[in-house]
């Protein structure tokens, strides 16, 4: 079973810019979907991005149009880019994968902290 590991996460200032890394134990070639999340502290974990097998994404509203997420297939890397961040991003981000028969993977996550 592949086994993820974020890294990247730290203190930022407000309006600067963080990447988050997934290092995969394995293949993210066959995976179906490859996502990202967040849990701010007393909230619930919410969604952050998605990138389909196809190369397609998605965002929630409240990152759309400052965060991208990526992949590197070659090194089995998913990335969260973080641009003009606000403390209402501060969360522990969690990496997620689902693979093709619908297994559900998550990573140990990484705290990033929004200084204003």
């Amino acid at each position: 079973q592949v086994q993820l590991v974020e890294s990247g996460g730290g203190l930022v200032q407000t309006g600067g810019s963080l990447r988050l890394s997934c290092a995969a134990s394995g293949s993210l070639f066959g995976m179906k979907t490859m996502g990202w999340y967040r849990q701010a502290p007393g909230k619930q974990r919410e969604w952050v991005a998605t990138l389909t097998r196809s190369g397609g994404t998605d965002y929630a509203d409240s990152v759309k149009g400052r965060f991208a997420i990526s992949k590197d297939t070659a090194t089995n890397t998913l990335y969260l880019h973080m641009y003009r961040v606000t403390p209402e991003d501060t969360a522990a981000y969690y990496c997620e994968v689902v693979t093709l028969t619908g297994l559900i993977i998550w990573g140990q996550g990484t705290q990033v902290t929004v200084s204003s």
